[in-house]
């Protein structure tokens, strides 16, 4: 005999009404040099990633003696502002890097999205990992925990 449930009105659930709500992905971290970001959204149920580049091809300049200018191509804004969006669902983010594009990223976050730059956790340099590399940092930082890897048996 099979049970009888409640009329829908007087079941009761099991997950509060705050749940049903979080997103799904809170943490993020954004690897990024001056040729491309790597976003990674990570949360309990895995991970997802964007990859953004920015529109115009990035170009070595070289400084001379006796010329104008630092010889340093000028932040892409357009790029930074890409990036921004991306990680504007997220409730914290960890961005990391080799150069300056990580901090001109977060510059441009906290001049024009002080919403999202609220939410920056750290900035910090990293070379060029692995994208299993840069979702092991991140969960490190954020205290995730790592995948439980069994033992043979």
């Amino acid at each position: 005999m099979s049970p009888r449930l409640a009329p829908p009105h007087r079941r009761r659930r099991f997950l509060p009404d705050k749940a049903k709500h979080m997103p799904s992905h809170f943490h993020a971290i954004v690897w990024i040099d001056h040729t491309q970001a790597r976003i990674f959204h990570l949360g309990l149920s895995g991970s997802d990633e964007i990859t953004l580049h920015p529109h115009l091809a990035t170009r070595h300049l070289h400084h001379k003696a006796n010329e104008i200018g630092s010889g340093h191509a000028a932040p892409d804004k357009t790029f930074y502002a890409e990036v921004t969006k991306a990680l504007a669902d997220a409730g914290e983010v960890l961005i990391i890097g080799p150069a300056n594009a990580k901090t001109e990223l977060a510059s441009h976050i906290r001049a024009n999205a002080p919403d999202v730059a609220k939410r920056i956790a750290a900035v910090e340099t990293a070379d060029h990992p692995s994208d299993n590399e840069i979702v092991a940092y991140a969960k490190r930082h954020f205290k995730l925990p790592l995948p439980r890897v069994q033992a043979p048996t």
